[in-house]
């Protein structure tokens, strides 16, 4: 029986998440399946993937063929890594010791990345929020400002113009002196 791993689609329309089953390849995708090894999350940034890395390096090894997407998936985690380091092993390439080291230096590389990637992708969103902040802040220092004035204009309108009169007058009084 060809065995393959592959995705199951479910979630509501426009925001799919999938599980990753292991199930026999004439199966429907969304049909019955042998194994369910975890699930996938495309909506997130960076997207999440969340299996049972033991049960995927057992079908792996056991010879389950991963589809496209999973197999992007697997190589993503290390499962292809390690199934590649073991297959050394086995022809006596290099000692177990040794590829579980290469492994786990790997590894420790891949997960620095990932969180690298985290780290600058709530950055940025913190900036984001900041600038939107600051520009927001501004808008409302400029419309306080113009109401300040709009007062100011309608004060200056509401005094009587009185003062006017009497600056004419004094200087006729003066020419009849």
């Amino acid at each position: 029986m060809p065995v393959k791993i592959r995705l199951a689609r479910r979630g509501r329309k426009k925001a799919a998440m999938y599980d990753i089953v292991v199930a026999d390849s004439r199966a429907p995708r969304d049909g019955k399946f042998i194994e369910k090894l975890g699930t996938y999350n495309p909506n997130t940034n960076p997207a999440s993937i969340n299996f049972d890395q033991d049960k995927a390096f057992k079908w792996v090894m056991d010879g389950a063929q991963p589809t496209d997407t999973v197999k992007a998936m697997l190589s993503y985690t290390g499962i292809l890594f390690k199934k590649h380091l073991q297959i050394g092993v086995a022809k006596g390439a290099i000692t177990q010791e040794q590829a579980d080291s290469k492994f786990q230096t790997w590894k420790d590389e891949k997960e620095a990345k990932i969180q690298g990637k985290r780290d600058t992708l709530s950055q940025k969103k913190s900036d984001a929020a900041k600038t939107a902040l600051e520009n927001e802040r501004k808008i409302n220092e400029a419309r306080a400002e113009a109401l300040r004035k709009r007062a100011a204009d309608a004060a200056k309108a509401a005094e009587p113009a009185a003062p006017a009169e009497d600056a004419t007058e004094a200087p006729a009084a003066e020419e009849q002196a």
